[in-house]
């Protein structure tokens, strides 16, 4: 057997090779970074807690890749999306609908197609929007919370109108998204028009607001202080209150309920989409397909007290009829600066 001899290595070639590589890694943090698998995702910093409590565990276990959960607002996330057009980093982005109509016209979003996402195929009708340019994976719905120790529990939205609760009655401001929900319900009110048709009458939504004008203790545009006043007694209903933080409180001890009332009612917004151009977007795309999946829509709809979207999820106890209206979101963003604007006018207290 034929030993070959190995040249001498100097110490100056030792250093100068480490130098060599220690420079090389120093200028190519990219590829040190490639070997571990991020996937990016912009949401709400509202929804850190489920997300880094049910959803990002399971993902992360399953793929075997680091969930970086970047919490913000739905405006914020679409900047980002807007200044990285070229080379995105998100991958996954959680925002209110209004805000992905922006996306969608600036070619911001990649469509979720079954193929891609196959839980997108068990979603319920009306949550899937703009030919599945983005989907809906929660409706948190709106409805009346009231004070339990002040009155029993309203059945219709036109109880807020009643003369007996002059000065009792808290209403979001139109700045707030639910705030937009009390046009809506107070045109069908003053129409009788189907529910899609009203939201469009703001000439009968305001006539009618103002029949109640007297009822109105305040506009919030900060939920705290309502939940407060609501809590404490002085004020005896929330008319347009969001299940996910009107039924947390409850959860810990308030004297608050909310009620569904029987004309129906509408959900917030919560839309999820894949970026286009995005790293990693067949994780992007298994992102999205577990959040919709009936397993972890049945955790996050019990954690946040929201309706599931996945139609296979029975809907939380006493919510199985439950009608939720459609909401025309781009009638939404076209014409809500009008509409505060108008509230300002005719409605101000």
């Amino acid at each position: 057997m034929t030993i070959r001899h190995l040249p001498k290595l100097s110490r100056r070639s030792v250093l100068a090779g480490a130098a060599a590589l220690s420079a090389g890694s120093l200028a190519s943090p990219s590829v040190i970074r490639a070997q571990t698998r991020e996937l990016v995702v912009g949401a709400a910093s509202s929804q850190r807690s489920w997300s880094e409590e049910i959803m990002i565990p399971a993902f992360e276990k399953k793929y075997n890749v680091k969930v970086v959960f970047e919490g913000t607002r739905s405006l914020v996330n679409l900047e980002k999306m807007q200044k990285n057009k070229d080379k995105q980093y998100l991958s996954v982005v959680q925002m209110d609908d209004p805000v992905m109509i922006l996306a969608v016209r600036e070619g911001l979003l990649e469509p979720i197609t079954a193929a891609k996402v196959p839980n997108s195929a068990s979603l319920k009708p009306g949550v899937t929007h703009m030919d599945g340019m983005w989907v809906n994976y929660l409706q948190p719905w709106v409805g009346i919370a009231y004070n339990t120790t002040r009155m029993a529990a309203p059945t219709s939205w036109a109880e807020i109108y009643d003369p007996k609760y002059k000065g009792r009655v808290i209403l979001p401001s139109l700045q707030n998204t639910e705030g937009v929900m009390n046009l809506f319900l107070a045109s069908f009110l003053k129409t009788g028009k189907p529910m899609a048709e009203a939201q469009k009458d703001m000439d009968a939504a305001f006539a009618k607001l103002k029949e109640m004008k007297a009822n109105i203790l305040m506009a919030y545009t900060q939920e705290g202080q309502a939940y407060n006043l609501l809590e404490q007694g002085e004020a005896f209903m929330v008319a347009g209150a969001i299940s996910t933080l009107a039924l947390a409180r409850k959860a810990k001890g308030a004297p608050i309920e909310l009620a569904a009332p029987k004309e129906g009612t509408f959900s917030m917004p919560s839309g999820i989409a894949l970026v286009k151009g995005a790293p990693l977007p067949e994780l992007g795309a298994a992102y999205v397909d577990m959040l919709l999946s009936p397993e972890i829509q049945a955790k996050v709809t019990e954690a946040t007290f929201a309706l599931p979207t996945n139609r296979t999820v029975p809907a939380p106890a006493g919510l199985s009829s439950l009608t939720v209206h459609p909401v025309d979101w781009a009638n939404v963003s076209e014409n809500r600066a009008a509409w505060v604007a108008r509230w300002d006018r005719e409605l101000s207290l």
